[in-house]
Order: structure tokens, then sequence, then C-alpha cells
């Protein structure tokens, strides 16, 4: 290719196919490459940059540091092989965040270069199973499937409004070399793929399915010749493949407590229980009579409070018990602070989650700073004003 800024953004840069595409991009002369991803890669070079990219997240300032760019790729992409009963809604929420809404966001964020008579580069990394209908896929198909609309209708309406850019619609189907269904990454394996995408989007062809003429021609065909049978083989086929993965992508924890005074203490634990899961809902007690005695701050306000945290994700009413929760949040993770652990309630959930892939996480007690010292601080001094006033 020839370029006049020859700087280009790789999102999902850091592995797979995204960092077969960065080796590709360096071979082909490219002055500077920014990776944006959530794990650093494996890979040092002076010409490449890296910064962190959660596509959950929604937040794209860092878009804003990356200066003036001609090419931008991404590959990035979550999903598994399961039945539909295994994704919980925590789940399916963040598989359409990460795989449709962040792109079609981050493609908004660069629609006026695209759109621009200068020469600007662009590929989106989606799926055969936006392609044909996918069962034990059904979600990640689902959002793949809009994906390839949403392109295939921008790339419309730049043809029509006269942009001479486009955006490149890659398809693969089953990647050899890919860590996609838990086989070892081998980059080198998928080298020719990423020249071949780089290739496809220099003469602005907006639609590459790999091994079509190989592979997908006839599957495609198959689909629209009897979706419903191909669905069904499509079903058989999966299950025999022995790739089926019904263990959450998404990790969440669960966090109880009346959080009265909030201090240092609770901050704590809510920071280390998200450390260790993807997504943190926080229980409140409606009040504190499950230990004699009466909260402070109202239920309403402590819901605020714990809301306002960047580390919480969602906030409910407690029940009586953290395993009642269970069963309509199921969390892979139970936090609480080490002064519960041993005590009878927490040996009856330890037991209660044995056969349910439950952990509990026992952190540490804060010793100076807790709810226990700051209300017998208000209660001598409410005490002292009512002496004074007597």
């Amino acid at each position: 290719m020839s370029h006049n800024i020859d700087t280009a953004i790789v999102i999902g840069g850091s592995s797979g196919l995204g960092l077969a595409v960065v080796q590709q991009l360096l071979k082909d002369g490219y002055k500077k490459i920014i990776i944006l991803d959530k794990v650093k890669p494996q890979l040092e070079n002076a010409k490449i940059s890296y910064f962190y990219l959660d596509l959950s997240k929604n937040n794209f300032d860092i878009l804003e540091q990356c200066g003036d760019v001609n090419t931008l790729i991404i590959t990035a992409g979550i999903g598994r092989a399961a039945s539909f009963d295994t994704f919980s809604e925590v789940e399916i929420q963040k598989t359409f965040q990460v795989n449709v809404v962040s792109i079609i966001q981050i493609i908004r964020c660069f629609y006026n270069k695209i759109k621009n008579n200068d020469p600007f580069y662009c590929a989106i990394v989606s799926s055969i199973s936006g392609v044909v209908s996918s069962p034990l896929f059904s979600l990640y198909g689902a959002t793949k499937s809009a994906l390839y609309r949403f392109i295939e209708s921008v790339n419309i309406e730049l043809e029509k409004e006269g942009a001479p850019n486009r955006i490149l619609n890659v398809c693969p189907g089953f990647l050899n070399g890919t860590s996609f269904y838990g086989d070892k990454t081998d980059v080198t394996s998928l080298y020719t793929l990423a020249g071949a995408i780089l290739e496809h989007i220099k003469n602005r062809i907006t639609l590459f399915i790999p091994q079509y003429d190989e592979i997908y021609r006839s599957v495609i065909n198959r689909y629209l010749e009897n979706s419903h049978k191909f669905g069904m083989e499509s079903y058989d086929y999966k299950i025999k493949s022995g790739r089926i993965n019904s263990i959450p992508s998404i990790s969440i924890g669960y966090l109880s407590g009346t959080f009265d005074l909030f201090h240092i203490g609770h901050l704590n634990l809510i920071r280390r229980a998200k450390e260790n899961c993807d997504h943190l809902v926080v229980g409140i007690h409606k009040d504190a009579s499950h230990k004699g005695k009466e909260a402070f701050i109202p239920f309403e306000e402590r819901c605020e409070i714990i809301k306002s945290l960047k580390y919480v994700d969602k906030v409910i009413e407690s029940k009586p018990e953290d395993t009642d929760v269970y069963e309509d949040i199921k969390y892979q993770f139970l936090f609480v602070g080490s002064d519960y652990e041993g005590t009878e309630r927490f040996i009856r959930y330890e037991k209660y989650f044995e056969d349910k892939g439950v952990k509990i996480i026992y952190f540490p007690y804060t010793q100076k700073t807790n709810s226990t010292k700051l209300r017998e601080i208000l209660d001598n001094s409410l005490g002292t004003m009512r002496e004074s006033n007597y």
C-alpha cells in the first residue's frame, strides 16, 4: 500500500489475528501502529504503541490521544459456543456491548475520516456466524449479524454520497491459530489471512469471506436452500466437535452489606471485590436490624452512594441470605470480610456452594477504620450532647 500518514490503529491487536495484522502492517511499511487492547502485546518494536482499552466500558477518550491515522482495523470480540440458557443477562449485555455497540461507536468516531476523500483504510472482523444461522452460537451470531448489516448499510451510504472509502467486513469461520475455542495461539499461521485482509482493504472490497471457494460457498448455499435443515445439522456438528463451553465468559461477583457511615474500609472491600470479577453486584441491606442496630443513613441514600462508585456495576436490595440472591443472580464469587470466616452462617454457605461452582473470597478486615468504631464515636458524641442539653 502507498500511504501519506502510515499510522494504523488495531483494536484487539495483542493476540491472535489482531497481532498477525500488526506484524503484517510492520512488513507493509507502516511508520506507527497503535494497539488498543485489554492486554499488553508480547511484542517489542519502536513503531508500536500500546494503550489499554476495554470495549465493555464504553469509554473511548483514548482515541483522542492516538493522533492522525489513516488505517483502522478492529479484530476484538467475545463469544462462546453454548446453549442459550447458560447466558446471564450480564453476559448478554456485555457481548452486545463489545461485539456491536462499541464497534459502531468507534466507527462513528472515525466516520468523518472514512467519509473524507483522503484515503482511509478500515476493516472489521465479524464472523461467518453473522451470515448463516448458528445454533449454540445464538448470542455470538446475533451480534455478528447486527455488525454485518451495519457495515453493509453504511457502505451503501458511502457509495451513494460519493465517498471513495469503504469498510471491509471480514467474515471468517473457524481459524487455526487462535485461542477462541481454547486452542493454543499460533500467530504465524494467521499471517496469510492478515496479508489478505490488508490487500482487500487496499482494493476497497466490502466483504471478505476467507476460504469462500473452498468451504463457505457451499455452506451458504446449503443454508439458503433449507435454513432449518442447515441449522439442525449445524447443531449436531457443534455438539460432536466438543467445543461447547458452558462456563460463562463474564464472571459475576456479589457482595452485600449495610454500608452505613461509608468509610475507607467499605471502599477497600468493594475495590478488591471488583478486582476479582468482571461484573460486581452489591446488595444493600434495608436496615441494620439483623445486627440489632439502627442505620444512621437512609437506605435510598446508601444505595446512591454505592451506585456512584466506579467499581460497582449494579446495586440491588439484599435478601436475608446471600444464597437467596444466588437464585436471581448466578454469581461465581461471593465476597465478604474475613471477620465472617468460620462463622456458622458462612460454613453453611460454603457447603451450599460446594456443587455450584461458587467461590467465597474473604478479604482482610479493616482494623483502623470500621463502622463499629465510627458508631461508638457518634453514640458517645450524641450522649454527651444529650447530657449537656439536660
